[in-house]
């Protein structure tokens, strides 16, 4: 049977007396080996090997005063653009040097605060947010820790962090230009709940004044886009096209129409934003504004590497957005 202290992880003192030398040889070992003669670099790893040695990144940071750990702080992971944006931003963290820890908000300014002072208490060097509605709190930590923070999914050249994301305004105006340049007069508008979602609210600003619109606000998800489709049909049936501030309600949408035996785009057109995935695969596929996540995530890792690294300021950063025209409309 193994004995308790089996278990337990050895550690650099551990690996200094197997071989005979100090703690600070076997750091410089590990840290600067140039600087070790060979004999002593050979004895150092033949005891790291039998002690199953693994240096500990926590003791590196004590020793060096960094972690090269980020905090990403999105509103959930349950949506394929927040996938793409995390994955293309981890993998480029990773090419700098840096390591991504990600939390979840629920679109909560106070969970948001509270994240990220746990990202804070374990060592993170820079935060990453999504929108612009933060909490006095969260701002008087940022202040208060100088945290380097950026702020995503929304373009705001004035706000107090730098922001790399995209005019949501102006995406959705694009979707309901389209659509009224194919002659819908009569539009219902797919929208999920504004009260904590800044990125929502703008995309809903960009429609006024334009068209007969009807608002249908509902929640992010399949069933919510479906129950928007049946108020429409008991409120407003002369609707002849359904904008959708999100491909989840786009796709949810669709389902619901096909349920209902609505041929589309000939009795309805759909176009939704966000550029999903599983929207060029639909049948029909879905019009959408495409928003480019990954660039997104490719930029925050650079602007953020030149920050922590060469204490260099991110500029406010545009990312243009594609209106992608398929079988919906």
């Amino acid at each position: 049977m193994a004995s308790k202290n089996s278990r337990k992880r050895a550690n650099l003192r551990d690996v200094a007396s197997a071989s005979g030398v100090s703690v600070a040889t076997v750091s410089r070992v590990l840290n600067t080996p140039d600087l070790v003669t060979a004999s002593t670099r050979q004895a150092v790893q033949a005891a790291i090997d039998a002690l199953h040695f693994v240096p500990s990144a926590a003791a590196r940071s004590i020793n060096s005063g960094r972690t090269h750990v980020v905090g990403a702080l999105v509103p959930t992971l349950d949506n394929a653009i927040f996938s793409s944006f995390l994955g293309a931003l981890e993998s480029r963290l990773g090419a700098h040097g840096l390591s991504l820890v990600i939390a979840t908000t629920d679109g909560d300014p106070d969970v948001e605060t509270q994240k990220a002072q746990r990202l804070v208490n374990i060592g993170a060097e820079a935060l990453i947010v999504s929108g612009v509605t933060r909490s006095p709190e969260f701002d008087r930590l940022v202040a208060l820790t100088r945290m380097p923070t950026v702020a995503t999914s929304f373009f705001d050249a004035d706000y107090r962090y730098p922001t790399i994301g995209y005019d949501n305004t102006a995406a959705s105006r694009k979707a309901l230009e389209f659509l009224i340049s194919k002659n819908h007069q009569h539009i219902a508008v797919f929208h999920g709940p504004i009260e904590r979602h800044d990125r929502m609210r703008a995309r809903l600003s960009g429609l006024h004044g334009q068209g007969e619109l009807h608002n249908f606000e509902t929640d992010l998800t399949f069933e919510g886009a479906a129950k928007a489709v049946y108020e429409l049909f008991q409120s407003a049936p002369h609707i002849t096209a359904i904008l959708c501030l999100s491909d989840v309600l786009a796709l949810g949408a669709l389902f619901e129409l096909h349920r209902r035996n609505v041929r589309i785009p000939d009795e309805m057109s759909l176009i939704g934003i966000d550029d999903l995935p599983s929207s060029a695969s639909a049948f029909p596929s879905i019009t959408t504004i495409q928003l480019p996540a990954v660039e997104m995530g490719i930029r925050t890792a650079d602007a953020v590497f030149e920050w922590v690294e060469h204490q260099v300021l991110p500029e406010p950063y545009l990312i243009d957005t594609f209106l992608i025209i398929r079988q919906s409309t």
